[in-house]
């Protein structure tokens, strides 16, 4: 502890202070000498130019020009210096030969010049280990403490080698732009170990393998072609993705030791002696050692193309020098600032700024700003890294240099007396006395630089430039957060733009005449533009990369080259398509709306409606904009609560999941929400910008009078305010009635006279308000985290700093005022109750762009997947599931905040998602019109103790508290008792929402072992695995093409013999279900008695059945497999199938696809790779899914018929996948429906495997807003302990729980290594064009085909309305429902179909055949579409019809029954509307309630209606029954009737029977009708492969055609035509035809495709003809 407080007093405070210098133990006198006297260079010349002499511009001109030559030479030198180590040559030679020898050197035997290994003086020869060594010289962080080879100068690895007797120069990579933490080493063949005639040493290359017990799997050799003379020939398959294991043997000679010890990297190795090998080794070695301690080294500095110096120092003394700067852009940058900083210095000194012992002070300052440049503090006190930061080296000089500009400007304005007085609010803010004020307060803060970056209030330059770009379009501009430095510029350059082209708009119509009555028309097209402008900033993000990719596509469209050789080239993001199609709809809906909202707005300007209507408008206004938001953005959130004003004990306002146990639909929309987004809809494009154009009109001459700023200011002035005033009420209105009802009290009744119009006093109160709301929050967590009834103390020093930081209080505040104003977070000291004041971060607040890179088999190498399972810990694992919750939340995120789901937001807010397993911090960033940009970071699974009682905290409920003080004395109903409502106001956090729906997967999990713990469930494990490998070798399209092989053919020759039986021991009675006793292995006839039956009906099932007998080729391949996989599955469990362990490891390296091919019997395999790829490895991930549902149904599989079908379900609903395999990310990213996996489970000493299991479904979250300035608070203060102060302690207090503030959720949400978060999401933005529900009421986005879709939907309507009008008979009813359905008959088809009802068993039947609604009738004569007869309409008020004309090929009529009913009829909307005597019911047997309606009814129908249909000649007739009930209304009467009515229609109907030829053909020629896709959102992809089957299908190969699981690459597209072929009816008496939800659903064909939409999605085309 000692020595690491000493560290930090060394390097942290007084390199701070300094700029950079200390004393360094670990580094030698000349080091520090150099600085130390470099630095009172940089202190005392400039002091002593001024003190000698006389100020003037001689100080100037002798002090700029020695810096600058100084810095060049330095940086100069150092940068050959680091080019000469990367690029240089390492040259070794004999103590006593000289310098002047050494071109001779280069030629003789002493030394040689390493070439390529392929080069032409070296043909074969060496092993280039370029993985493991990179760089000819050590790295920037080895020292003797950490670095790899613990180096010294005189290079231990040259001298090794040069103990062998050999001499060489090695050439160093020539990458420079390789990080230094690499080592580059090549062993070349020119620098062999043996001489001629030397036998130990001739052996040294077949040693390279077998060196003394190190594992060096990491290295990577590459081989080439090798003497036979000198080198050993090797294993020919080592590659370059081998993986290579040393073992001790073959120990041959002293030097294969030695440089085995070298390869290890190991110095206590390589100092110990060899005293256990012979004396003749030793004796024989000791004329070299002694040479070799006679070697030297140095590198080769070319100072001319002919002069060269040695060097005799490597890369890690350059480095404790000076800095590296890697490029040359960066040193010519660093030598202007070195110029800036001396010049503006000594500018500043002759002008007499400073005086006395200040002038001392100041050129401390320029020191430390030039010293930087050289040898920066690292780490700074600012940076947010670990390690070396450079960028951290240039903050000093830049704030200096603007510091001193800033100064100079001050000055000069305050002399400058003809500069034009600018007076706002009665302060004038070009006072000579108020500028020199300013002068001298940056005068003091630049004297204090050592102070202020000692404590670390300025960031890194690129945060600075982020920031202030930020604050200004957000204070200035009225725009959002943005997420990066580029995106900052974007946003604030776009705003400068948009400024620009206002501008002139209203400059001009400001010198235009203005009067009383009259505003100028160009003011009117001013204002117009300003809203559409502002609209359509704030409907863009401020990222432009989604617009520049947008863009880049519609340029070059095939810009994007896919790598075929790449891993990933198969699995395609669908993020990054999706968010570019968002963007263009949202421009194209801009170009219409900005139009639109421009002439509109143009239009209300130009009546003069602003200036007549004085002052009551105005009054309204206010008004409106009070109650409304008031309304909406308080009383709404606060009755939606869950603990509503903190005083009720449940929500006021609930949603229908409220009290559900388990969510299984979408969240359903209330009635609450729907008034929310259209409160916010009026408010933010209706009320607010009436208000700003009312304050505009009446302001706008006044702000340009020569008595307030002028035309040329004042526009300036209108233009940036109500762009401001605009934009943000377009993005964020929360908070603007306050701003807006306050001001307007605040300067019409208190203080009047100090108003400068209402449009600036809006402007600025705006910034005020919201830097007033910052320091509420500020004060609310400083409250919250010092209260004394509820600190928690983490360490010692929090209970010495507790009462410490009593008598301070009144400095915390003065600094919260001063953070608040700007927008820095106010941290918390080591965790404890000091607060202080950290740097100016943007909104993101992290300067790194980190996101969580999840480990899989597409990043790691093949060595360590087979060796470690890198990734196989639950943490990574379990990252998928954040990352799929980001998607997820991506998708409806935005429209839910619009929905008032997540209560009141605003930009910068924190809230944590907390469920059974998954608890998320979501940071909200950028709050834009339209969309928000967030940023999810994700838990630990299991976290530690102090996370569990946090995550206690936010679940637990405090409904069940009845306290009251110190007493229980219970609580009024529905209401919190006093000590709850006491402590709900006294938390950083609160509850929104206990049952927040979100789109997500349940993880069920079980434990293999307790799975195959006994020998039968593992032999029906390996059952399945044969039977899987069977069915997929027999699918396999390249069957027939295997069977041809004749390598294999050849292969598998000895198992084509009937009396062939494999004996490996592999095989086990207990575990092989053909395993045969009498030969004790598996024979190929017991293989055929157990699974030929397999065989045979897995062929049946081919398109081309191929000869399964039992002794054909096929059986035989079969056999072959089946053979080699469960000698894979022994292999891999180490022959030891009978131990769970084992089997269980073994199962599992199968299962991730490692198969090691032990046996020559099985080498027949590598003929064509594709059998173990495509036939064994999905063999045995499907034995482990049908192992699982044995234990629901045992004896369900024994049937091939349903173990077939099952797999083929399986295949197409299911994805089997090893977690470290990117396809399951790519599986979980695609919403798969459900994912199967093994995990290898190897944490905290738990070594076990578990199936996981993984369902798509509705997950329940409950959602907690936290503090937004605790958050910032906590994140600072871990970010300055860990990287500044360096506290590496797990334990620290700053991270103990504190419930009160989160401290430890929010601590361990922070960016790694700082926080251990176990994924980080990237910067991801929801639009709100992407929520269903959303554009449900609210409408989509506003385009140009949307348009046209609306047109010609319209169109259609009203031609099929038309059409059923005008018609005879028709009814208004048809009209009213969009068209009616005319029940027409055809005489062509007249003989071929008839229509029946049949009634058994007291119910109604309609008939269904087997191929009910698969195709389309085929008629050779249309019938009469368009035409109708009146006896054959048949209308009625209790079944509502569609607008489809229907053409039935029938005698029968059919009414259709439309998306509209609330009464549905048959499967297919279709029903036989046939009178006969037999369908006749009598009102009489009806109960009175339903009598009343059918009178209606029948009120409604003509008389020549009713009757029995009779065919004659190709024309109806009818005959009447005034009290008959046709039985397409039978249906709709049951849902009337109910219990009590329902015997009667039956009684009635018991007598009638109907033909089953009748029935069936009635259901064949049902009229199917066209439809055409106009939401493609509505179409229900996965549907078909839902484990509940809500849905009865008609046919089980369409259920596996019609998802996404079949159609691949193909998805249905808005415009898609197709025919309806089922339809499944809400509230349908037939379960065949029964919608699971509340919406009517159909089933289209289009092409070879099977589509199932809501029917809302479509557009109805007419019928089928």
């Amino acid at each position: 502890m000692g020595s690491q407080a000493l560290q930090i007093l060394r390097q942290g405070v007084w390199a701070a202070l300094s700029g950079g210098w200390y004393q360094d133990p670990h580094q030698g006198v000349g080091v520090n000498a150099l600085h130390l006297y470099l630095w009172l260079f940089l202190l005392g010349f400039p002091f002593t130019l001024y003190m000698a002499l006389p100020s003037s511009m001689v100080i100037v001109a002798v002090y700029c020009p020695v810096i600058a030559a100084l810095f060049i030479v330095l940086k100069m030198v150092n940068y050959r210096l680091h080019r000469a180590l990367d690029e240089g040559e390492i040259v070794e030679r004999n103590a006593n030969e000289h310098m002047d020898r050494g071109a001779k050197t280069e030629q003789g035997n002493t030394s040689t010049r390493r070439t390529d290994s392929n080069g032409p003086s070296d043909p074969g020869g060496g092993i280039e280990m370029s993985e493991f060594i990179r760089e000819a010289t050590p790295p920037v962080g080895c020292s003797s403490r950490n670095s790899y080879a613990a180096l010294d100068p005189n290079n231990q690895i040259g001298s090794g080698l040069s103990r062998l007797g050999t001499t060489a120069t090695i050439k160093g990579d020539t990458d420079t732009a390789k990080t230094s933490d690499d080592i580059s080493l090549s062993l070349g063949r020119s620098c062999s170990l043996c001489k001629e005639g030397s036998e130990e040493q001739g052996k040294f290359s077949s040693t390279l393998y077998e060196t003394g017990g190190c594992d060096m799997s990491l290295v990577n050799f590459e081989p080439a072609a090798r003497r036979s003379s000198n080198i050993c020939d090797t294993d020919s398959h080592v590659s370059s993705s081998t993986s290579v294991r040393f073992y001790p043997h073959d120990l041959l000679s002293l030097p294969q030791i030695r440089l085995n010890r070298l390869l290890t990297i190991d110095t206590d190795l390589l100092e110990h002696q060899d005293i256990d090998l012979s004396p003749d080794l030793q004796d024989r070695m000791q004329s070299q050692e002694e040479a070799a301690q006679k070697v030297k080294q140095y590198y080769r500095f070319w100072i001319l193309p002919k002069l060269w110096i040695g060097i005799n120092f490597d890369r890690l003394t350059l480095l404790a020098l000076f800095d590296r700067n890697r490029e040359i852009l960066e040193n010519v940058l660093a030598v202007i600032l070195a110029i800036l900083v001396a010049f503006l210095g000594s500018v500043l000194l002759i002008e007499g700024f400073f005086k006395d012992i200040w002038v001392f002070q100041f050129c401390l300052v320029i020191a430390s700003c030039q010293y930087s440049l050289l040898k920066s503090v690292q780490p700074d006190s600012s940076s947010p890294r670990h390690g070396h930061n450079r960028i951290i080296a240039y903050s000093r000089p830049v704030y200096f240099c603007l510091c001193c500009g800033l100064i100079w400007l001050l000055d000069y304005g305050s002399r400058n007396t003809s500069t034009t007085r600018f007076r706002l609010y009665g302060v004038v803010f070009t006072n000579p006395l108020l500028l020199l004020s300013a002068r001298d307060l940056v005068i003091v803060f630049t004297l204090c630089f050592p102070i202020v970056f000692f404590i670390g209030l300025l960031p890194q330059v690129n945060t600075f430039v982020m920031y202030l770009c930020e604050q200004l379009d957000i204070h200035v501009f009225g725009g959002n957060a943005t997420t990066s430095l580029l995106a900052a510029l974007y946003s604030f350059i776009c705003s400068i733009v948009a400024v620009a082209l206002l501008y002139g708009f209203c400059y001009g119509a400001l010198k235009d005449s203005w009067d009383g009555q009259h505003i100028p028309v160009l003011f009117s097209i001013f204002c117009g533009l300003l809203v559409a402008l502002s609209y359509h900033l704030s409907r863009q993000s401020s990222d432009p990369s989604v617009l520049f990719s947008l863009v880049q596509s519609k340029i070059f469209p095939n810009s994007e080259d896919k790598n075929p050789e790449d891993p990933l080239s198969e699995v395609k993001d669908p993020l990054p398509e999706k968010l570019r199609n968002s963007v263009n709809e949202r421009l194209q809906s801009d170009l219409i709306v900005c139009l639109v909202i421009g002439v509109l707005y143009f239009a209300i300007h130009v009546s003069t409606v602003f200036t007549v209507l004085q002052p009551v408008l105005s009054y309204i206004l206010y008004a409106l904009v009070g109650s409304v938001g008031f309304l909406t953005h308080y009383v709404l959130p606060q009755l939606r609560k869950q603990l509503p004003w903190h005083c009720f004990s449940h929500s006021l306002l609930k949603t229908k999941e409220y009290y559900q146990f388990e969510v299984r639909n979408a969240a359903h929309v209330m009635w609450f929400e729907k008034l929310h987004v259209w409160l916010l809809f009026v408010e933010k494009n209706v009320i607010y910008p009436l208000i700003v154009l009312n304050e505009l009109s009446s302001s706008a001459k006044n702000i340009a009078s020569p008595k307030k700023l002028d035309t040329e200011i004042g526009a300036l002035m209108i233009t940036i305010a109500g762009l401001k005033l605009l934009r943000s009420s377009f993005s964020n209105p929360t908070c603007q009635y306050v701003t807006v009802i306050f001001t307007v009290l605040f300067f019409t009744f208190d203080y009047k006279s100090f108003s400068e119009t209402m449009l600036l006093d809006l402007f600025f109160m705006s910034i005020l308000f919201s830097k007033l709301w910052e320091l509420f929050y500020k004060l609310r967590f400083v409250y919250t985290y010092i209260a004394p009834w509820q600190i928690t103390w983490g360490s010692a020093f929090h209970a010495f700093a507790q009462p410490f930081a009593v008598p301070h209080s009144a400095m915390l505040f003065v600094q919260a005022a001063i953070s608040a104003f700007f927008s820095t977070p106010l941290n918390p000291f080591l965790g404890s109750a000091i607060f202080i004041t950290s740097y100016v971060r943007p909104v993101k607040f992290w300067e790194r762009d980190y996101n969580t890179k999840r480990v899989d088999h597409s990043n790691t190498r093949l060595a360590s997947q087979l060796d470690r399972n890198p990734g196989s810990d639950d943490n990574n694992l379990n990252s998928i599931f954040y990352e799929h919750l980001t998607r997820s939340l991506q998708h409806s995120l935005c429209g839910d905040l619009l929905l008032g789901r997540w209560g009141n937001y605003s930009t910068g807010d924190c809230f944590i998602l907390a469920s059974d397993y998954l608890n998320a911090l979501v940071h909200l960033i950028e709050i834009g019109n339209g969309l928000v940009t967030f940023q999810l970071r994700g838990l630990e699974f299991r976290g530690t103790y102090c996370q569990q009682r946090e995550v206690e905290a936010i679940t637990e409920g405090v409904e069940e508290d009845e306290g009251f003080c110190c007493c229980e004395p219970g609580h009024i109903p529905h209401m919190l008792s006093f000590n709850a409502t006491f402590g709900q106001r006294w938390l950083a956090w609160e509850v929104l929402v206990t049952k927040y729906v979100l789109e997500g997967y349940s993880i069920t999990d079980n434990s293999a072992a307790s799975m195959l713990q006994v020998f039968d469930l593992r032999k029906i494990l390996t059952t399945y695995y044969v039977k899987g490998i069977i069915y997929y070798v027999t699918t396999s399209p390249k069957l027939e093409e295997w069977l041809a092989n004749e390598t294999m053919q050849e292969g598998l020759q000895p198992c084509a013999d009937c009396n062939y039986v494999d004996v490996d021991p592999t095989f086990n009675p207990n575990i092989d279900e053909d395993y045969d006793h009498h030969l004790a292995g598996v024979s190929r006839e017991s293989f055929c008695m157990t699974y030929l039956n397999w065989i045979e009906y897995c062929c049946s099932r081919r398109e081309k059945p191929l000869d399964a007998d039992k002794d054909s080729s096929l059986v035989t391949l079969c056999y072959g497999l089946c053979v080699l996989g469960r000698r894979a599955l022994g292999t891999a469990s180490h022959h030891m199938s009978s131990n769970l362990e084992s089997f269980l490891y073994g199962l599992h390296a199968l299962f991730k696809g490692d198969f090691r091919i032990s046996s020559i019997r099985d080498e027949w395999i590598f003929a064509d790779m594709e059998l173990l790829r495509k036939v064994v490895v999905p063999g045995i991930r499907m034995s482990l899914k049908l192992h699982q549902d044995h234990f629901t149904s045992p004896d369900e599989y024994d049937d091939p018929t349903v173990l077939y079908e099952a797999i083929v379900s399986h295949e197409q609903n299911l994805v089997i996948a090893h977690e470290g395999d990117p396809a399951w990310r790519s599986a979980v990213l695609s919403n798969s429906p459900s994912l199967l996996a093994l995990r290898h489970v190897m944490d905290d000493g738990t070594n076990e495997y578990k199936i996981i299991m993984l369902n798509k479904r509705y997950l329940s979250f409950r959602v907690i807003k936290v503090n937004k300035e605790c958050v910032r608070g906590l994140w600072a203060g871990q970010q300055q302990e860990l990287v500044f102060l360096r506290n590496r302690n797990p334990e620290r207090g700053s991270i103990q729980n504190a419930k009160q503030a989160l401290r430890n959720m929010i601590n361990s949400s922070c960016d790694q290594p700082i926080g251990y978060p176990i994924y980080v999401s990237p910067l991801t933005t929801s639009y709100s064009d992407s929520h269903d529900q959303l554009k449900e009421f609210l409408g989509g986005a506003i385009s140009l085909g949307n348009i046209r879709n609306f047109i010609v939907s319209t169109w259609h309507r009203l031609r099929k309305g038309c059409g059923a009008g005008c018609n005879s008979g028709g009814n208004i009813e048809d009209s009213d429902a969009g068209g009616g359905a005319p029940c027409t008959s055809n005489s062509a088809a007249a003989n071929e179909s008839q229509s029946s009802m049949s009634q058994a068993g007291g119910n109604l039947i309609t008939g269904q055949g087997p191929g009910v609604g698969l195709h389309p009738p085929v008629t050779s004569h249309p019938s009469t579409l368009g035409t109708s007869h009146s006896s054959h309409s048949v209308q009625s008020s209790l079944v509502r019809h569609s607008p489809a004309r229907a053409s039935v090929a029938s005698h029968s009529s059919y009414c259709y029954s439309s998306r509209h009913s609330s009464l549905r009829t048959s499967t297919t909307g279709f029903v036989p509307c046939r009178r006969s005597s037999t369908s006749q019911i009598s009102l009489r047997n009806l109960p009175s309630s339903i009598q009343s309606r059918l009178s209606m009814v029948n009120q409604m129908e003509p008389t020549s209606q009713t009757g029995v249909v009779i065919v004659q000649h190709g024309l109806p007739s009818s005959s009447s029954s005034s009290q008959s009930i046709p039985a397409c209304k039978q249906h709709a009467l049951v849902g009337f009737l109910g219990t009590e009515g329902g015997n009667n229609i039956t009684d009635a109907q018991s007598g009638g029977n109907a033909s089953p030829a009748n029935h069936m053909q009635a259901k064949r020629d049902e009229v199917i009708y066209r439809i055409q896709i106009m939401d493609p959102s509505q179409v229900l992809e996965g549907i078909n492969m839902s484990k509940r089957k809500e849905l009865q299908w008609p046919d089980e190969v369409i259920r596996l055609k019609a998802g996404r699981n079949s159609w691949k690459d193909w998805s249905p597209q808005e415009g898609m035509e197709g025919h309806v072929i089922h339809r499944w009816v809400p509230c349908s008496r037939d379960p065949g035809s029964r919608s699971h939800i509340d919406k009517t659903i159909l089933l289209v064909q289009i092409e070879d495709k099977y589509v199932a939409v809501v029917e809302t999605g479509v557009l109805e085309l007419g019928a089928e003809v």
